[in-house]
């Protein structure tokens, strides 16, 4: 609990953010370090456990919704005003990228997600490129933050004991995305058609993905405009190469 705290930046001027606080083990320790928590909990069978939990806590409140239907940035400019805010959970394994990506890409005011998940998750997660791990996760997650892994969380560590090795892992919010480009759409359409098919050359890829429609010839020029070789396979792109190639058949469509 300490290290997910530490992790996350949280100090007493700060909000907190909590998805699926469970029994209330982890919202009590934000609680006890941030200005204001947040608790968002889907089973509403668990709401009189929290209650109870979490009653001694003034500055803290739980909302019996499904996060993935709430809209994130209103709640957390209704809740917290003007305070920076992190987000800190214990994701469910079947709904991590789902849950983290909503974050990342709706909520304006979040300054940090220290989550415990999957550890091969978090492994993609700060993978970097040319290896197995490195794909659409890891340039979907970098674009946004800087991901850092804080700590292990072994089986052992949990009754009754998981089947998996969980990580925790920071995610600090950047000011801004890592590459500017001009078409944020086209871009992750580019990154998810390079990994659709990782035995393909980049080329291949993109010339018959399902997300793009594009000419053999355009992509072939974005390819050499970047400074790469023909046959490159997505998984070798930096961030920095994919926005190259983004922007390139970005200015060729719209002419």
């Amino acid at each position: 609990l300490n290290k997910i705290i530490e992790g996350s930046g949280i100090n007493s001027k700060w909000g907190a953010l909590e998805i699926g606080p469970g029994a209330g083990t982890l919202t009590r320790a934000l609680s006890q370090n941030s200005k204001k928590t947040v608790a968002i909990e889907i089973d509403k069978r668990l709401m009189p456990l929290l209650d109870y939990t979490l009653g001694e806590f003034k500055n803290t409140k739980v909302i019996n919704e499904d996060v993935m239907a709430v809209d994130l940035d209103a709640l957390i400019s209704e809740e917290f005003g003007d305070m920076d805010v992190a987000v800190c959970a214990n994701l469910p394994y079947y709904i991590t990228t789902p849950i983290i990506m909503k974050v990342l890409e709706d909520c304006h005011r979040v300054r940090s997600m220290t989550v415990m998940i999957q550890k091969e998750v978090a492994e993609r997660m700060v993978a970097k490129p040319g290896g197995k791990d490195y794909g659409a996760l890891s340039v979907a997650v970098q674009f946004y933050t800087e991901p850092k892994i804080v700590c292990q969380a072994d089986p052992h560590c949990f009754m009754p004991q998981p089947k998996v090795a969980s990580t925790v892992i920071s995610l600090k919010v950047l000011d801004k995305p890592c590459v500017d480009v001009k078409n944020k759409k086209l871009f992750f359409e580019i990154v998810k058609s390079a990994f659709g098919q990782r035995r393909k050359t980049l080329l291949n890829a993109l010339s018959k993905s399902p997300y793009i429609k594009v000419e053999k010839e355009i992509i072939m020029g974005a390819i050499e405009n970047a400074g790469l070789s023909a046959d490159i396979r997505g998984e070798r792109l930096s961030l920095g190469d994919f926005a190259k190639v983004c922007d390139y058949i970005d200015e060729r469509i719209k002419k």
